[in-house]
Parts: structure tokens; sequence; C-alpha cells
């Protein structure tokens, strides 16, 4: 058992001046103070001789202090003897000292039923140590209900590891009194408790928590200044955040040094950022040496990366083999990298586990990788299980994809709520198909954009007419979301917006939509453009795009092409291209293509 409590405490008077914890000890102050002891030593040394019991009680603390047991020892006794309380609780530290428990139990009982809190203090420890909680806890609840700090501590450390309700109240009162473990183990069970009673574990820290994690943090508490620097970086004060972060790192709190080596990165402060993971990292903490190996890599510096990456293996951190097996991935170096994400997999990290399904798929290994997408995406992983989904389709086992597509999209998965909302499209249920497609097509999903718009464009009403029997175009939402799928690249979604502009007489804007689509191949903007171009008048271009949109496959654009050649009197050439509109369609379409090829093949062969 170390010494019980602070000097006061221990030797349960306030007489002594604490000594100065400056490490300068050659200063004249200090000196000074060493004198003052001394003299105050020779003067309880001449009372105790001369029968001074209280002397004797304090010169005997005054030698436990200073570690001279020997010399401590016979004063005490003697002012035990003489029925001095402080003494006797001194006698009891002196003789735990020299490994004589049962002894010091003895008189830090005669100290405690005397009134001393620091004796019932210590006897209530003893007994905790002997496995006897019954008697600890008498002792330690008469040390704490008299006001003493390390008592109320001590006791509340025993109710909660019995689950006793009762611990918060005696971990409050020791932190109250200054104590600052039990600040911080008060702010962690306030903290744990809030997250328990909210269901979420990134629950807000209820302000309590905060008050008492700042006053553990303010008095030196290392970890308390961590979940601090936490708490202030969630809020977003980052510069008060990183005091702390600095505070708890100097004090040796490695996962301090390695968050604010992610705020300084974060700031782009790589090199300093560098400086606190490596401290980390060297303290044994596996994510720091993880980021330390990610910069290395960014850097191009394989080597020192696949180091850094293995010392946050060997520090027990599963991300280092993961890692590991990215590193070997990119560099083509397969076989490594299955190892690895296979090392990574059995620790149950569910993204090395998709990762190794990945690349067992991709080697034909069908059978093998199952199972890995399967225990990932049990895991948790969302890619894994939309990965499964596409496993699954791939099979025609449509009902077994979309199970794994709407897992995957009720976590947030954008293609995989696409793929949930075509599923509901095909069985016509528009409203779910709606839903599902209105969470893809916001996480950034083109298709599902062009797929909302065509639902959304389908269900709305014809346009009213104005008083004066002209249209009125107001933009709608159908617009608004064929718009945002264009302005992604989304070819039919381009022809779309071409085409509502047209219909709004933005001729302008409807050819720049079509002209956008046709150069990505699209053959309807192309015929569309087309289609324009001819009605400004510009025959022969508008022929340039027609040839592009028939030689893709576009029937209706090798009629018009047909119909341009016939006008022209170049028969032949209208003939071919009538030719090619038979045989492309639709069925419309190859009707009135056949009948113009059948009146040019009369007049060439008239």
């Amino acid at each position: 058992m170390d010494v019980m409590g602070d000097k006061a405490t221990l030797f349960e008077t306030g007489r002594f001046v604490q000594p100065s914890s400056r490490e300068d000890t050659d200063t004249p102050d200090e000196t000074g103070e060493i004198a003052d002891e001394a003299a105050e030593e020779l003067r309880q040394r001449l009372a105790a001789e001369a029968g001074d019991a209280e002397a004797m009680s304090v010169l005997g603390a005054m030698l436990l202090r200073r570690g001279d047991l020997d010399g401590a020892e016979p004063h005490l006794r003697a002012a035990t003897a003489a029925g001095d309380r402080a003494a006797a609780n001194n006698l009891g530290v002196l003789l735990h000292q020299r490994g004589y428990a049962d002894e010091a139990a003895g008189w830090w009982r005669i100290a405690a039923v005397a009134g001393s809190t620091a004796a019932a203090h210590a006897l209530g420890r003893h007994h905790r140590e002997r496995g006897d909680e019954p008697a600890a806890e008498y002792w330690l609840r008469q040390s704490a209900e008299q006001g003493h700090t390390l008592g109320a501590y001590a006791l509340a450390d025993l109710l909660e590891h019995r689950g006793d309700a009762g611990a918060e109240h005696w971990m409050r009162a020791a932190a109250e009194r200054g104590h600052r473990e039990a600040a911080y183990r008060l702010a962690r069970a306030l903290d744990r408790k809030a997250a328990r009673e909210a269901g979420d574990d990134g629950a807000p820290v209820p302000d309590e928590a905060e008050q008492w994690y700042l006053q553990a943090a303010a008095r030196g508490h290392r970890r308390a200044a961590l979940h601090l620097g936490t708490i202030l970086e969630k809020r977003g004060e980052l510069k008060e955040a990183g005091r702390w972060y600095l505070t708890s790192a100097k004090d040796g709190e490695a996962r301090a040094a390695c968050a604010l080596g992610f705020l300084l990165r974060d700031a782009g402060d790589t090199e300093n950022a560098a400086v606190w993971w490596l401290r980390a990292a060297q303290d044994g903490d596996g994510n720091a040496a993880n980021a330390l190996g990610a910069l290395h890599a960014e850097r191009g510096e394989t080597q020192t990366a696949e180091r850094w990456y293995r010392a946050a293996m060997d520090a027990g951190d599963v991300n280092g083999a993961y890692n590991l097996g990215l590193l070997c991935a990119e560099q083509g170096r397969t076989p490594h990298a299955e190892q690895w994400y296979r090392r990574a997999a059995y620790a149950g990290h569910q993204e090395a586990a998709n990762a190794l399904a990945i690349l067992l798929l991709r080697a034909g290994d069908e059978t093998g990788a199952e199972p890995w997408f399967s225990k990932a995406a049990e895991a948790g992983s969302v890619d894994a299980a939309f990965n499964l989904g596409i496993l699954h389709a791939g099979r025609g086992e449509e009902q077994a994809a979309l199970r794994w597509y709407e897992r995957a999209a009720a976590a947030g998965h954008t293609e995989a709520a696409l793929q949930v909302g075509m599923a509901r499209l095909r069985d016509g249920d528009d409203q779910e198909a709606e839903r599902h497609l209105r969470c893809a097509a916001g996480g950034g999903s083109a298709e599902a954009a062009y797929r909302l718009a065509t639902v959304l464009d389908a269900r709305r009403p014809p346009e009213p007419a104005h008083e004066l029997g002209e249209p009125v175009h107001r933009r709608s939402e159908c617009e608004e979301w064929y718009e945002r799928a264009a302005s992604q690249g989304h070819r039919r979604a381009q022809v779309r917006v071409g085409m509502h502009a047209a219909a709004r007489g933005d001729v302008v804007e409807a050819a720049r939509w079509y002209r956008e689509a046709a150069e990505a191949g699209s053959r309807n903007g192309a015929f569309n453009l087309g289609l324009l171009l001819a009605r400004e008048g510009s025959d022969p271009e508008a022929a340039v795009w027609w040839t592009r949109a028939a030689d893709a496959g576009h029937g209706r654009a090798a009629l018009r092409l047909a119909l341009v050649y016939a006008r022209r009197g170049e028969l032949a050439e209208g003939q071919r291209w009538a030719d090619r509109a038979v045989s492309l369609g639709p069925t419309s379409v190859a009707e009135r293509a056949a009948r113009l090829r059948d009146a040019l093949r009369q007049e060439l062969s008239a």
C-alpha cells in the first residue's frame, strides 16, 4: 500500500510547511526553507526529549516523511502510547512500509476508533486488499462521511466495482473536494450514462460531464485533457481543442499526441503533424503509426510507409495489416495484398474482408469471395452488402440481390438506393421507387436523378394555357432533376433538358444541351440537334448531325437523310439511306422509309 494521501492527510496535522516543488535546489528561497525545517526539527526534538507527546508525534512524522523509518518509529510509538491518534495512524503507515501489514492495520484501527479519518481510509483499503469488502466499506464510509477526500474516492471506487448506485454520490463528493481522478471518473460516468440514454455513442457530452473533465484537466489529468480536446474538436473549437491536446500530449498521453497530429494535418501543417505522430507512434499508438505510414505513402516513400504500417500492426492495430494490403495492391503485389487483407479480415476488419472478397472475385474465385462479402456485410460494411447484391444479381437471384441492396441503401449507399429504386419501378411501386431514387439522387447519382425526373415527369399534369392561348412554362421539379443529371454528364438527361428548353422556345439553350449530348455519343441528341438546325434553316449542318445519329443506329435520322438527298435530286444516296432506315426501324419509320425507297427506285428506273 502506498503512503496515504498528501502530507496534511498523511501526518494529520497542518503544522508543516509544504516543501517547494521547484526542481532548482540551489535557490536562496529553498535553502531558507531547508534551514527552517532543520530548525523546526531541532525544536521538536528538544521538546520530545523533554517528554512532550505532541512533539514526539510531529518529530516522528517529519522523520517518516524524510524516509528515516528507524528514527521515526520510537518517537511514533512513544506518542501513540501517550494517546496521540495522528501518531497511531503514522505508525501504521511506517509498519506498512516495512511490510507488516497486519500490525499496521491494528494501529490504524486504534487511530480510526479515536476519530482519525486518514486511518479509517487506510484501514478500509487494507481490508479491500484482503478481499474483505464489508469491512472495507464500513471503514471507508466512516472516513468519507467525515469529509476525507481519499476516503470518499476509495468508497466510490468500491461501490462502482460492485455496481452500486451510491458510487456516483461519493465520486461527486471526492470530485467536489478537488480529487482530480474522481472528477475524471465522474465525467466518464455521466458521459456514458448520457450515451446509453440516447442510444448513441456519438451523443453530445452533457455540460456537467464537460465541466468535470475541465476540472480534472485543469488539475493535470492527462486523459481528462484528451477527452476535453475531443469534445471541443467535435464542437469546432479547434484552437482550444489543440491547446488541451497539447497539454495532454506533453504529459505523455500518446492518444492526445496522435489527435494533435490530425488537427495539425487538417490545418495543412503536415510537418508538425508528423512530429506528434512520431512521438505517439514511438509510445505505441497504432493509429499514429498508421497516419505516419499514410503520410509516407502519399510521398511515394513506400518502404518507410510499410515500416510504419508494420509498427501499427505490432501495436495491435488491425488497420496496419489492412493498410499494408492496400499498399501492396497499389503496387500490383496481389499475393502479398491478399495475405495482409486476409490477416486483417480474420482479426475482424470488415473493410479488409470486403477488399479480400473483391480480390478473390477478380481472380475468378466467386465461391471464395462470397463468405468474405457476407462476413464483412454482417459486421456492418455497407460496400460489402452492395457487392453481395451485385453477386446475387449476376446469378439472376433477384430477390436475394434486392435484400442486400435494401440493406446497403438503408445505410446510405447511393448506388444501392438506385438499384432498389429501379427494382420498385419494375414492380410498379412508384411511391417506394421515388423514395429510394430521391435518396440516391441526393447522394449524387446522375442516373437516379434522371430516373426520378422521369417518374415525376410522368405524373406531371398538362401545362395550363394562357388566356391568349399561349402555353405558360413553369420550371417544374422534374426539370430541376433533369438538369442536375444533365450537369453531371447524363446524356439522356441532357436530351430531355434540351427538349424542355425547346418547348419554352429557348432555341440557344436547347441547342447547347443537344450538342453536349451528341458530342458525348447520344444519337437522340444528334438527331434532335439536327431537327433544331433544320428548323433554323441550317440544312447542311443538320445533315451532318443526322448522319452521326444514323451511323449510330437512329432510324428516324436515316429517314431524314433519305428525304434530304431525295430533295437534292441525289436519288441513289437517298435510296441508300432509305434502305438503312428500313433496317433500323422502328416499324412506323420502316414503313415510311420503304415507301420512299420504292418511289426512288421507280424514279431511278424510269
